[in-house]
């Protein structure tokens, strides 16, 4: 058996350009010449990459960098361009919503139908059939046709198959997005359990926070090429920062001047940039700001932490401190905050600078920057909480 589980070489996906009927033709009559079609459309170029067994990858990008269809090719769904791929193993992808369900079968058909596809059924189908339905949890609504489910009931039917077949590779794309609250985390608690059994996954998601969680390693595209590729929380850091720096960058110079307050740079432990420092699990964090008055008017600083996916962690604010900004001889203001061994547990997190009026109500703008927390820890939640055990004796290691 192969430890190379999913192997491309040089693999790229394009496709011709088609808005009008004389697109088409043109074409078909390069297709039929074996001519290159130097007007088509690159949506896939040059990705090459291998996924052994047992490893979790995320593949994160913008909207159109290339993700579905690269697990399109990876499933053999399209066929590609240029290059090869190769995989050696049991597929369970859920990709489109709803696609390989009939609409007019019922839940019930369409998982017996979907499932004997695969090589299960007859008296295996019958021992599975009942904790698929309870894994789907749709109720009545397994007999009903699936025409007349809505979307999350799909991805809970088609997830359910997917959970008891237990593929070799599993492909998601963006599942998760769909589910509602509780079943996304029945769905993290089957892909935990289908890693530490000897899963491979390849998650596409736009939620950092699931990509972190689930995943050890991550691909980002870019505009249908590899921007990175390696350790999770390197690959989605440099995504994030530099998210924010196009973001940066599309504002309009004319529309922040007429802002009346506004956040200038911002610094964390003396860099600039838009880099996402690292720091050391119970290191300190300096963050320094600059915010520009047009008025003159001081500014109210409000500092906040969150974690990468919008989860508050901790804000405080000059005016909550009993605390005034002081101007430097440029006539900018200046918010300089220490904090001292940073309890956070490992992960990935956001300062937000905001600034706001004299009298703290109007918020006026915002500035954010990403940095690592690194280090090993099974604590779950945020914050590291100062503890005392009793009633408990220590096991020797």
């Amino acid at each position: 058996m192969s430890d190379v589980l999913v192997s491309a070489q040089g693999l790229g996906k394009t496709y011709p350009r088609s808005h009008r009927s004389s697109d088409r033709l043109r074409a078909l009559a390069r297709l039929l010449l074996n001519r290159v079609d130097h007007d088509a459309h690159r949506v896939l170029h040059d990705i090459s990459l291998e996924i052994r067994r047992g490893e979790s990858v995320g593949i994160i990008g913008e909207n159109g960098a290339g993700k579905s269809t690269l697990l399109k090719l990876i499933t053999g769904v399209l066929t590609p361009t240029t290059g090869s791929v190769a995989v050696h193993g049991s597929i369970g992808a859920l990709l489109e919503l709803g696609a390989g369900f009939n609409p007019e079968y019922t839940g019930r058909e369409n998982v017996a139908m979907a499932a004997a596809l695969r090589g299960l059924s007859g008296r295996a189908l019958s021992e599975r059939m009942p904790s698929i339905i309870e894994f789907a949890d749709i109720g009545d609504y397994i007999d009903e046709p699936v025409k007349h489910y809505s979307s999350g009931m799909v991805v809970r039917l088609g997830f359910a198959v997917v959970a008891a077949l237990r593929p070799d590779l599993l492909i998601t794309d963006e599942v998760l997005a769909v589910g509602d609250e509780s079943f996304q985390r029945k769905c993290v608690r089957w892909m935990e359990d289908y890693l530490e059994g000897g899963g491979t996954l390849l998650l596409v998601s736009h939620s950092m926070y699931h990509v972190q969680k689930l995943c050890r390693r991550a691909l980002w595209l870019r505009d249908g090429a590899v921007a990175a590729f390696g350790d999770v929380f390197d690959v989605t850091q440099a995504y994030l920062a530099w998210h924010e720096a196009r973001s940066v960058q599309r504002e309009s110079m004319a529309d922040r001047a007429g802002i009346e307050l506004s956040v200038g740079q911002l610094a964390l432990n003396g860099i600039q940039g838009e880099s996402a420092p690292v720091l050391d699990f119970g290191a300190s964090l300096h963050v320094q700001a600059t915010i520009e008055s047009r008025d003159g008017r001081v500014p109210v600083v409000l500092v906040g932490v969150v974690r990468a996916d919008g989860t508050p962690v901790y804000g405080v604010s000059t005016e909550m401190e009993r605390r005034v900004a002081i101007a430097d001889a440029d006539g900018r203001y200046c918010a300089d905050i220490q904090f001292d061994t940073l309890p956070l547990l490992p992960g990935s997190y956001s300062i937000r600078v905001h600034a706001l009026d004299p009298e703290g109500v109007r918020l006026f703008d915002t500035r954010e920057r990403g940095f690592v927390v690194r280090g090993e820890s099974r604590e779950f939640g945020l914050v590291r909480l100062p503890h005392r055990w009793g009633g408990v004796r220590e096991i020797e290691p």
